[in-house]
C-alpha cells in the first residue's frame, strides 16, 4: 500500500469507528473470559467444601468414621493445668531396681505389682479425672478393694481403665471425648498408700502396657510396643516369683477370723477341766478300796 492510498484510506469517514468496535469487541472478550474462569475457580472451590462437610452415613444410617481419621495422642488422666504427679509407678520388668521397688504396692503383708499409674497432687485434695482418650465407656461399676472403676473401650483394640474414683459423672455406654471429667478422684482399699489418687490403666489386647510410654503418643503406636512389654515380662520369672498377683476381697481378715480365736482357746480350757474331773473321779475310784479295807479290818478286830 503507497502513501497515498494509506492517506485515502484514513479520509474515510467510517474508518474510525470501525476501529473503535473493534478495539470494544476485543476488550469485552476479555472481560468475558476473565470471568468465566473465575467462576470456574469459585466452582471447584464450592466442590472442595462441599466434599468436606459431606457426612457419609452406612447401611444403617450411622454416620460412619472415615478410615483416614486422625489419631489421638494419649494424654494424663487430668486436666492440662492441674499441678499432679505420678506416685506409684507401672511395673516395667526392664527398669532399675529403684523404678521397680516404687512400682510395688504393700497390702494385707504382701507386694504385689503395680500395673498401671496412681496420680495424685500435692496438697492432698480431689480433683477432676478426665478421659485420656475419646471412646465408649463400657462398664462402671464399685469394685471392695480399688473403689469405682470405669472402663473406656478405644480405636485399635485399647482400654484405659481408671479407679479409685470417689463419684461418677457417666454410665456404662455413653460416648466420651477427649478431656471430658469421668468423676472425681478418692481412695481406695488397695492403694492406700497414695492418698486421693486415680490409679490409671493403659491396655492392649486386655494386656497392661506402661501409660508413661505412650503418653503424647497415638493410639496406633501402642500396639508397636506391646510386644517388647511382653517379651520384657517372659524374661524375668524371678522379679514375678518375688510379688503376689492381684489380691481378692477374700484375703482381708474378717472380724469373725477375730471371734473365732478365742473359741478355739476356751475349748482346750474344757477338755482340760472335764481332764480333771475324770482324773478326780479315777481318784475317787481308788480311794473307795482303801475305804472298804479300813471297814472289814475293823469287822475283823470286833471278831475277834
Amino acid at each position: 500500500m503507497t502513501k497515498l492510498k494509506f492517506k485515502r484510506l484514513m479520509r474515510k469517514k467510517w474508518l474510525y469507528p470501525a476501529l473503535y468496535l473493534a478495539v470494544a469487541a476485543l476488550v469485552l472478550v476479555g472481560v468475558f473470559w476473565y470471568q468465566q474462569s473465575s467462576n470456574d475457580v469459585a466452582d471447584q472451590l464450592n466442590e472442595g467444601n462441599q466434599a468436606e462437610d459431606d457426612v457419609f452415613v452406612n447401611e444403617d444410617g450411622e454416620e460412619a468414621v472415615p478410615v483416614t481419621g486422625h489419631d489421638e495422642n494419649l494424654e494424663m488422666p487430668v486436666a492440662s493445668d492441674l499441678e499432679a504427679a505420678i506416685v506409684t509407678k507401672y511395673f516395667d520388668y526392664e527398669a532399675t531396681d529403684e523404678e521397680q521397688e516404687s512400682a510395688l504396692v504393700l497390702y494385707n503383708n504382701k507386694y504385689y505389682q503395680s500395673k498401671g499409674i496412681d496420680v495424685a497432687t500435692s496438697d492432698g485434695e480431689t480433683f477432676d479425672v478426665t478421659a485420656a482418650l475419646s471412646g465408649t465407656v463400657t462398664e462402671v461399676k464399685e469394685d471392695p478393694l480399688y473403689g469405682n472403676v470405669v472402663e473406656l473401650t478405644h480405636d485399635n483394640e485399647v482400654t484405659t481403665v481408671y479407679s479409685s474414683l470417689g463419684e461418677v459423672a457417666i454410665q456404662s455406654g455413653d460416648e466420651v471425648k477427649q478431656g471430658d471429667v469421668l468423676g472425681q478422684a478418692g481412695q481406695n482399699s488397695f492403694g492406700q498408700a497414695s492418698g486421693v489418687h486415680v490409679h490409671f490403666e493403659v491396655r492392649k489386647d486386655d494386656q497392661p502396657v506402661n501409660p508413661e510410654q505412650f503418653f503424647g503418643q497415638a493410639v496406633s503406636s501402642i500396639e508397636a510396643a506391646e510386644a517388647t512389654a511382653e517379651d520384657g515380662s517372659e524374661g524375668s520369672e524371678d522379679s514375678e516369683e518375688a510379688t503376689e498377683d492381684e489380691p481378692t476381697p477374700e484375703e482381708e481378715p474378717s472380724e469373725s477370723d477375730f471371734e473365732l480365736a478365742p473359741e478355739q482357746d476356751e475349748a482346750p480350757e474344757g477338755d482340760g477341766e472335764g481332764t480333771e474331773s475324770n482324773d478326780a473321779g479315777e481318784m475317787d475310784d481308788t480311794e473307795d478300796p482303801s475305804l472298804d479295807e479300813d471297814s472289814s479290818s475293823s469287822r475283823s478286830t470286833t471278831q475277834s
